[in-house]
């Protein structure tokens, strides 16, 4: 594949650069491009739903994969898991220790803790498996995790109070000698999201995780995440992010590309564009656009694709697309780059749009290779 290309963010100030922390082989912070991760919504003691998921995540993008383990049986589904799955893996771990420990010993890149929930004794010898390991604990601070003290200081979770336990958390791990530190303050309010993470980045350089926790469906986390994770983003804060939707993660996935496409940041996987349709469609353009979405899941190569349903203003109107089509009443207009190619029945245009996709990605391979 054509190796990315990265842009900078076109819509705010130039990102911050954070310290940098490896979760397996995948770089966090620094110069690297912001990531993409994701939680598997599976039994982890189900290991074979959960390796399908994971690889089903891998296919479309995510970089990082999460998994909760609740318990000890969910363990030693992990140590299997770890050695089925090539994508960093990470453990996230509520309160038990033992938890975290042993799934570093079976292979965690990295752990999903707060720290808040331990006693400085039992995160030492946290620390201590995660530097034997050279794994990452990220420290995860939310609005439902918050100290008694500190919520009782600020009067409730607001952003303040999750920065003050950030901090404080953050200081515990330094003590102990411990720096392969990732930070998350995450809540389901988006301007109480935002203001946390614009206050922390003032106050850290370790690398930020983005989200906004529990935002619903995916009509309203796409919504939620959109806006406070491209807000941020857009101001040069996060280094990777995890969308989350109540459903398929394979959801989480598509949203935070598309963020991240909106935004100029990654150009990662097919940007369709489509018009909302109006009186003068005479295809089936939801159809359309359902089934090329379907064709092109998985797909890493960056191509602007629009599917407009009028063949009079289409390819006008999408002239900065590298390919799409305009439809008529049972034709219309293939085009590339605003140029008309040929004209294609309606019953055609899966399969002629298709083959000129795959002809494109096939050129670029080729120039790439000899350059």
């Amino acid at each position: 594949m054509k190796q990315e290309k990265i842009h900078p963010i076109s819509l705010g100030r130039k990102r911050k650069r954070t310290k940098a922390v490896f979760v397996g082989s995948v770089k966090i912070g620094g110069d690297a491009p912001v990531v993409v991760q994701s939680m598997t919504s599976t039994d982890t003691r189900d290991i074979k739903a959960t390796l399908r998921q994971i690889k089903t995540l891998e296919f479309c993008g995510c970089e990082v994969v999460r998994l909760a383990i609740p318990d000890e049986e969910a363990l030693g589904a992990f140590g299997v898991i770890r050695k089925a799955a090539k994508l960093p893996l990470i453990a996230d771990i509520h309160f038990n220790y033992r938890l975290a420990i042993g799934a570093l010993e079976k292979g965690a890149d990295g752990i999903r803790i707060n720290p808040g929930n331990l006693s400085r004794a039992r995160i030492r010898e946290v620390v201590t498996a995660a530097i034997g390991r050279k794994a990452v604990i990220r420290i995860g601070v939310n609005s439902g995790s918050l100290q008694k003290d500190i919520l009782a200081r600020h009067g409730g979770p607001t952003a303040e109070a999750l920065v003050e336990s950030a901090m404080e958390n953050i200081a515990l791990l330094e003590d102990l000698g411990f720096a392969a530190i990732k930070v998350s303050l995450k809540s389901s309010d988006v301007p109480t999201m935002v203001r946390a993470y614009r206050l922390v980045s003032k106050r850290t350089r370790y690398p930020l995780h983005l989200g906004v926790t529990e935002a619903g469906g995916i009509l309203g986390s796409a919504v939620k995440s959109s806006l406070g994770i491209g807000i941020l983003l857009s101001e040069g804060i996060g280094d990777t992010i995890r969308v989350s939707v109540t459903g398929d993660p394979v959801d989480e996935v598509r949203i935070a590309y598309g963020i991240l496409r909106a935004l100029g940041i990654r150009q990662v996987g097919p940007d369709i564009v489509s018009c909302p349709t109006c009186g003068r469609c005479e295809i089936d353009l939801v159809s359309l656009v359902n089934e090329v979405e379907k064709r092109l899941a998985g797909m890493k190569d960056h191509l602007k694709i629009a599917l407009m349903g009028c063949a009079v203003n289409g390819p006008g109107e999408a002239s900065e697309a590298d390919i799409g089509i305009a439809g008529g009443k049972g034709s219309g207009l293939l085009f590339k780059k605003g140029r008309v190619i040929r004209k294609v029945r309606e019953k055609e245009f899966i399969s002629a749009l298709m083959d000129e996709i795959d002809k494109m990605i096939a050129e670029r391979g080729r120039k790439h290779a000899i350059l």
